[in-house]
């Protein structure tokens, strides 16, 4: 039929389905996928303290203990830090919101998560049904990601412990926030501003052979779900007499 044949409602109901189409479109982000948990034992409160994502002990503490190692969402290591809302779908089982989980590792199960105990309890409207859940080990689920929150913390890196002044360098970002990916880090010397790229070893851990000498500018850039980039530079600097095992607040928040 001729567009010009149409009645004046017509057209109008017609926008309206394409623009619902377009809208569903642009936020399938936000959608939820369907898969399966399971959980791990010896993990009532807190997660593994060592794992695929370099955290060491901070990965079993990070979001109260509530994380979960992944499978294809680990994605080489770029997942590590990304946050996800998980609801089971059993209705007399399972809570409206679910829970939100941290990936601090990587694991094969059959489904995208393998939870800690207590996020995986988190699931379910009340203790009783948090007994049978995880009773089953393995249920159905459905995921989105969704923006990491930490209300008065900052990004933070730790040196690791491997790192040997001035010859070697490695380090772990911790407190990721929102739902950007770190894709790339450049160490930069702060008086002159010559930059280098980092590699990333495994995981969160970035790392650098003979690291550029001074008080260091850290670059980490930023990348979302549909591919647009920004670089970030932190307010602090790594100090010139960095040191193994130590802390150090970058001074930026990233929503």
């Amino acid at each position: 039929m001729p567009l010009s044949s149409l009645s004046s409602v017509s057209v109008f109901v017609i926008t309206l389905l394409l623009m619902q189409r377009v809208s569903e479109s642009a936020t399938c982000n936000d959608c939820f996928t369907r898969s399966r948990a399971a959980h791990y034992p010896n993990s009532e409160e807190q997660g593994t303290d060592h794992g695929a994502c370099g955290y060491g002990t901070f990965g079993a503490t990070i979001n109260g203990g509530d994380v979960a190692t992944a499978s294809e969402l680990y994605r080489d290591g770029l997942g590590c830090g990304a946050c996800y809302q998980i609801r089971c779908v059993d209705s007399e089982l399972c809570s409206e919101e679910g829970a939100m989980v941290v990936i601090t590792d990587q694991g094969s199960g059959p489904g995208d998560f393998i939870m800690t105990r207590r996020a995986y309890a988190r699931l379910a409207q009340t203790a009783d049904a948090a007994a049978s859940l995880l009773a089953l080990g393995v249920i159905d689920i459905e995921y989105k990601r969704v923006a990491c929150s930490y209300p008065y913390k900052n990004i933070t890196i730790k040196i690791d412990e491997a790192s040997d002044a001035p010859h070697y360098l490695a380090f772990v970002i911790r407190f990721q926030q929102g739902k950007n990916d770190i894709t790339a880090v450049q160490l930069c010397e702060t008086k002159n501003f010559v930059c280098k790229l980092l590699d990333r070893s495994y995981g969160t851990v970035w790392t650098t052979a003979s690291p550029p000498r001074g008080p260091l500018s850290l670059r980490m850039l930023l990348t979302n779900e549909d591919g647009d980039e920004q670089w970030i530079v932190p307010i602090n600097d790594i100090p010139r007499d960095w040191k193994a095992g130590d802390i150090y607040d970058t001074g930026v928040q990233v929503n």
